[in-house]
C-alpha cells in the first residue's frame, strides 16, 4: 500500500495508466479500423510492440517540461496523439489510406466536407475519447493532483527503452519487408510494420526531404527526364490518325465525380443507371479500358493529370504542395493558339487550392461558387447540385470568347452519395445492405441526367455543333472498404485483380457529326493532354508528358496507377500484394511476367516525382536554348 501511495504521489501510476490507455486504443484501431492484413505471428507481435516506442517517446517529452506546466504538457501531447489516431481512423474509412503531412496542408478543404465528414464518424468512436475524459478528471480531482516527479537517471532509462523497442521493431519490420523505408508509396505496410505514430515520424522526414529537392535541383535532371520520355517510350511527338480532327473547335471537358466504368450499361432493379451516357457512347469514341491515376489528391489529381500529362504525388496533392511550380499545362499551350481557357465549379475557389493552382496552369478565369446563386434549395453535401450548376453556367459560356477550353467539375455524385429532394431520386437504391454502395447508383443516375440536360442546353444555345465534348471519370467512388457489397453486386470474390479493374473510369469523346466507335486500347488520364492537343492539331513541342495520344497507332497499351499497379492488354500487376494476373483468364500467374511492368512503373513514377518535387519545368526554356545551340 505504501508503494502504491508513493507511485500515486509522484504521478508515475498516472503516467503508466495513460501509456496503457493510449497503447490499448491504438492497438484496437490497428486491429479493427484499418485493413492491415496480418499474415503471421511475427506481424501480430510487431503490431503489438510498434506503438510502444513512440508513445513513450512523445509522452516522455512532458517530463522535460518544468514541473508546474508538466500536467498540462502531458495532456496536450496525449490529446494530440489521440487526435492523430482518430483522424487516421476517420480518413481511412473512405480513402482506404492514411493521412500524410502534405494532406494536412489541405486544411482549407476540411471546412467544406460537410455531410461527408459526418457520415464517416460512428457512434462507437467515443471509445477513442473516453480515456481522455478519465485522465482529465483524474488530474483536476481535488483528492489527487499528480505532477510527475523524476530523476534524470529514470528519464535516461525511459529513452533507452524507447531506442531498444524501436530497434527491435525496425529489425523485425525489415525482415518482414526488405527495403521497407524506400517504398514510401506503400503506406499500408509502413503502418502495419512500424505503427501509426512511427509512420507519421517517418512521413515527416520524407516530407522534409522532398521539400529540399527543389533547392538542389538542376537542369541536368530535366534532361534525364526528357531523354526518358523521348527515347525509351517514344512518347513525345507521337500523333494519332485523328490529328487535327477537331482543329479550331471549342473544347468542353466534364469531370464526372466518382464515376467508375462499371456503371456504364449497368442496371439496378432493371433500371439503367446511366441511360444518357449509354446512348451517348454509341455516337462517340468510347474508351472502355481507361483508368484513373489519382492518389491522395483525388479530383485535383485528375485535373493535374489532364492538364499536364504527369502523375500526382504519392503523398498529398500537387495542387496544395506545389502550386507555385512552373508548368507547361494545356491551358497555357492552347492560349497561344487563341483559346480562352476557363474552369467552372460550384464550390469555393480555395478548395484544393484551385484559386492559386489555376493561375499557374494558365486558366484565364475560374467560375467558382461566388459567381453562382447557391442556396439550401439547390445545393447538397459539397455545394451546388449538378443540374442547377449547368443551368447557371450557360450564360457564362455564351459570353466566352471563342474558341474556348472549358472544364466543368461536377459535385453531386460525391461520397456519401446523398440526394436531399425526392424529385432528384430517379432510380431505386441497390440492396446490398451497404448504404454507401446502395446510394451510389442514385446520385450516379442524377449526374447522368444533369449531363443530359447540359447537352440539350448546348444544342438550344447553338454551342453544340462547333464543340468537342470530353467526359471522363475523375476517380473511384467506392473504395475497397466495400468489397463485400461489390462482391454481392458482381457475384464474385473481389481480389486485387478486381480491385484494379474497378479503377476503370469512363472516357467519352464526342465530336458532333462523327460516328461512334468503341476504343479498346488500354490508357489512362495521363494520356488526356496529348490526345486533346493532337485532336486540336497542336504540336506540344519540347515538353515533358508521360502519356501518349489515345488514337495513336501502335501505342503501348498500358495504365500505371499512382500506387505502382499496372494494367496492360495482357497483364494486371497489383502493387498492393505483388500479385500478377493474366488479364484474359483473370487467373493469378507467375510474377516474372509482371516484373518488367513493375520496374517500368517505378521508373516512370520516379521521373514524374522528380519533375514535381524539383520544379524542373522552370529549366525547360533553358534546355531548349541549349538544344538549339
Amino acid at each position: 500500500m505504501k508503494d502504491y501511495k508513493s507511485l500515486l504521489k509522484k504521478g508515475w501510476l498516472f503516467f503508466l495508466v495513460a501509456v496503457l490507455f493510449l497503447w490499448g486504443k491504438t492497438y484496437y484501431a490497428l486491429k479493427t479500423a484499418f485493413n492491415l492484413d496480418i499474415e503471421n505471428s511475427t506481424q501480430q507481435f510487431i503490431l503489438g510492440i510498434a506503438p510502444i516506442s513512440s508513445i513513450l517517446f512523445f509522452l516522455g517529452l512532458s517530463l522535460l517540461i518544468p514541473r508546474r506546466f508538466r500536467n498540462k504538457a502531458f495532456m496536450t501531447i496525449y490529446v494530440l496523439m489521440t487526435f492523430v489516431l482518430f483522424a487516421n481512423v476517420v480518413y481511412f474509412r473512405f480513402f482506404s489510406d492514411f493521412i500524410t503531412l502534405p494532406v494536412l496542408m489541405q486544411y482549407k478543404n476540411f471546412a467544406e466536407l460537410g455531410g461527408s465528414a459526418q457520415a464517416l464518424i460512428h457512434p462507437m468512436d467515443i471509445v477513442y475519447w473516453i480515456d481522455v475524459a478519465i485522465l482529465i478528471t483524474w488530474l483536476v480531482s481535488r483528492k489527487v493532483k499528480p505532477s510527475i516527479r523524476f530523476k534524470k537517471r529514470t528519464v535516461a532509462m525511459l529513452y533507452a527503452a524507447v531506442i531498444g523497442i524501436a530497434a527491435v521493431n525496425l529489425n523485425l519490420a525489415n525482415q518482414e519487408r526488405p527495403e521497407l523505408l524506400t517504398r514510401t508509396f506503400d503506406r499500408m505496410k509502413l503502418v502495419k510494420l512500424l505503427g501509426i505514430y512511427n509512420y507519421h515520424i517517418y512521413d515527416s522526414v520524407v516530407t522534409a526531404n522532398a521539400s529540399s529537392k527543389r533547392v538542389f535541383a538542376d537542369s541536368d535532371e530535366l534532361t534525364e527526364v526528357l531523354n526518358y520520355v523521348n527515347g525509351q517510350q517514344g512518347k513525345m511527338g507521337v500523333q494519332g490518325e485523328y490529328f487535327g480532327k477537331a482543329k479550331g473547335k471549342n473544347v468542353v471537358l466534364i469531370s464526372l465525380e466518382s464515376t467508375q466504368n462499371f456503371v456504364i450499361d449497368y442496371k439496378v432493379n432493371g433500371q439503367e443507371v446511366t441511360p444518357f451516357l449509354n446512348d451517348l457512347k454509341e455516337d462517340s469514341y468510347y474508351f472502355s479500358n481507361f483508368y484513373h491515376n489519382t492518389g491522395q489528391g483525388k479530383t485535383s489529381d485528375s485535373e493535374f493529370l489532364l492538364d499536364n500529362s504527369m502523375y500526382g504525388m504519392s503523398r498529398g496533392a500537387v495542387f496544395t504542395t506545389n502550386a507555385n511550380n512552373e508548368y507547361n499545362a494545356t491551358p497555357e499551350i492552347i492560349k497561344e493558339e487563341g483559346y480562352t481557357p476557363v474552369s467552372f465549379h460550384g464550390n469555393n475557389d480555395s478548395f484544393w487550392n484551385r484559386d492559386i493552382m489555376y493561375k499557374s496552369l494558365g486558366y484565364d478565369h475560374f467560375f467558382s461558387k461566388s459567381e453562382y446563386d447557391v442556396n439550401e434549395e439547390n445545393s447538397v453535401n459539397y455545394g451546388l447540385k449538378d443540374i442547377p450548376f449547368f443551368e447557371q453556367s450557360m450564360p457564362m459560356i455564351k459570353d466566352l470568347d471563342k474558341p474556348y477550353y472549358a472544364k466543368f467539375i461536377t459535385l453531386t455524385h460525391h461520397y456519401p452519395f446523398i440526394l436531399n429532394k425526392d424529385e432528384d431520386v430517379m432510380i431505386d437504391p441497390a440492396e446490398t445492405g451497404d448504404g454507401t454502395v446502395d446510394r451510389y447508383f442514385q446520385t450516379m443516375r442524377y449526374q447522368d441526367e444533369a449531363v443530359k440536360k447540359f447537352m440539350e442546353m448546348m444544342k438550344e444555345q447553338g454551342e453544340y455543333e462547333d464543340t468537342i465534348f470530353i467526359m471522363y471519370g475523375d476517380h473511384y467512388g467506392i473504395s475497397d472498404n466495400h468489397n463485400r457489397a461489390m462482391g454481392d453486386l458482381m457475384d464474385k470474390e473481389i481480389r486485387t485483380f478486381e480491385e484494379a479493374q474497378f479503377q476503370e473510369v469512363p472516357l467519352i469523346i464526342h465530336i458532333p457529326g462523327e460516328e461512334g466507335k468503341e476504343m479498346k486500347t488500354v490508357g489512362s488520364q495521363v494520356d488526356l493532354k496529348p490526345t486533346i492537343l493532337n485532336l486540336l492539331g497542336i504540336e506540344s513541342g519540347n515538353d515533358v508528358q508521360f502519356g501518349v495520344d489515345l488514337f495513336a497507332k501502335d501505342r503501348e497499351d498500358i495504365a500505371i496507377f499512382r500506387d505502382g499497379t499496372v494494367v496492360t492488354d495482357k497483364y494486371v500487376y497489383a502493387a498492393k500484394d505483388g500479385t500478377c494476373y493474366d488479364k484474359e483468364t483473370e487467373e493469378e500467374i507467375d510474377g516474372e511476367a509482371c516484373a518488367p511492368l513493375k520496374e517500368q512503373a517505378e521508373k516512370e513514377l520516379e521521373y514524374s516525382d522528380k519533375v514535381v518535387h524539383g520544379d524542373l519545368l522552370r529549366f525547360l526554356d533553358q534546355n531548349q536554348d541549349i538544344e538549339e545551340k
